[in-house]
């Protein structure tokens, strides 16, 4: 069971889409099962709408769960696993402020040491915990022992025992941490592969020890995938705009394309253009490199013209394109949707040419609208030099103009087959 767990905090990032990528692909390949869990218990930073917004943008990418949990709804579990932890003597009750453990926070760091909780409330006697009137998190108790993992991507990783103290579960208010909380989900709902972004390497352990205390025997694989890099190979901040899934939809990127390069990031696959059906078909997450990956948006464009060209004409309809062979010629000059649309829609657009070019215009609008328009562009073409006498740039601009309205672009040759049947239209406009 593989599960993809955002928070709707704040929009998409690519390393996001990424990790629901593989998950999905992987519950393809063994058919476990896919779970997506909105992990929605920050409520200061919560947004509305940002659930509804990662629905429709994993539906853009053909990603479907099984399931749908809102972690928030298992509250009750959060704190009826850590009362059992505190009755089995697992977990302790901790009374230190927030200002106190701050000044200690300092202090250490002034030493020039990692912070490691000091074990102040561990050993309190029964009497001093039910005597105290201060609101209590609940810590869990650690063993001085080193914890290791194997990584599907990484291998073995281990954490010596300074590297993990006796960290909080249920916060004074009574609300789960984030490693609790994902303990306690994965262990709930099953989930015995996940696959996430390395910034999460130091809580695997932790969550390890959580479901170790609670008893839980089922095996949870992980892989960690590394960070994503910009272009001048430096962690990709979520203030980019191209870490935003939202953002690269919006600039005109298929969902299509975007999913090929994410999985092609770091991975080494058997051929550069491919659709995510045919990803399941060999994909491996043991193939995924261990160094960051660098995200190249002009790599991206690239992968969006070959899909454009693939794509089906009901597609291309879907995104918006009237005139689907249009869209595949101009990808000879475009790679994102608007910037083609624009191209088709100016050919189609009311033209009036001024200037140098005016006067051939009109000589060369008046022949097409009383022309019998022949199959070959070389013929109709040669009819309007009979007729006119233009030839060369006198000829060809002022004929551009009128049938795209642009000075350059594309050979009118190839695009005369795609536009003959409506040339009278065109030029008339």
């Amino acid at each position: 069971m593989y599960r993809f767990a955002p928070s709707p905090t704040g929009d998409m990032h690519i390393g996001n889409l990424r990790a629901a990528l593989f998950n999905y692909i992987c519950s393809l390949q063994d058919k476990s099962g896919f779970i997506l869990r909105i992990e929605d218990t920050d409520n200061a930073r919560n947004i509305d709408g940002k659930d509804k917004e990662i629905f429709e943008i994993l539906t853009k990418f053909g990603i479907k769960w099984d399931t749908l949990y809102y972690q928030s709804k298992n509250l009750k579990f959060h704190q009826e696993f850590a009362a059992k932890l505190l009755h089995d003597k697992k977990a302790f009750l901790c009374f230190c402020d927030e200002a106190t453990l701050e000044a200690k926070k300092e202090a250490t760091k002034a030493r020039g040491e990692a912070y490691r909780y000091d074990g102040t409330c561990e050993h309190l006697s029964d009497d001093e915990v039910l005597n105290n009137p201060r609101p209590a998190a609940v810590r869990l108790k650690i063993k001085n022992e080193p914890q290791s993992f194997v990584d599907a991507i990484k291998g073995e990783v281990k954490f010596e025992p300074q590297n993990i103290d006796s960290f909080v579960l249920l916060r004074a208010d009574k609300t789960p941490t984030y490693n609790f909380a994902c303990a306690i989900d994965d262990m709930l709902e099953g989930v015995t592969f996940v696959i996430r972004g390395e910034d999460h390497v130091s809580n695997t352990p932790k969550q390890n020890l959580i479901r170790q205390a609670l008893g839980y025997t089922g095996k949870i694989d992980y892989a960690h995938l590394p960070i994503i890099l910009n272009i001048e190979g430096k962690k990709m901040s979520k203030r980019e705009n191209s870490s935003s899934v939202k953002w690269l939809l919006q600039k005109g990127y298929m969902p299509e394309a975007i999913a090929n390069y994410l999985i092609l990031l770091g991975n080494k696959t058997p051929c550069e253009i491919f659709s995510l059906n045919d990803a399941v078909e060999w994909f491996d997450i043991k193939n995924i490199s261990k160094s960051p990956a660098k995200f190249d948006e002009d790599k991206l464009a690239q992968i969006n013209r070959e899909h454009i060209k693939l794509a089906s004409d009901e597609r291309l309809k879907e995104l918006g394109f009237d005139r689907p062979n249009l869209a595949r010629f101009y990808t000879q000059e475009s790679s994102l949707i608007p910037e083609i649309k624009a191209k088709i829609d100016q050919i189609y657009s009311s033209k009036t040419v001024l200037g140098e070019w005016s006067d051939n215009a009109n000589l060369i609008k008046n022949v097409v609208l009383n022309l019998d328009i022949p199959d070959s562009f070389d013929e109709f073409k040669n009819t309007i030099i009979n007729a006119t006498s233009l030839k060369g740039k006198a000829l060809f601009m002022p004929l551009r103009l009128l049938l795209t309205g642009a000075e350059h672009g594309p050979e009118l040759k190839e695009l005369y087959p795609l536009i003959k049947d409506e040339i009278k239209e065109i030029v008339s406009k």
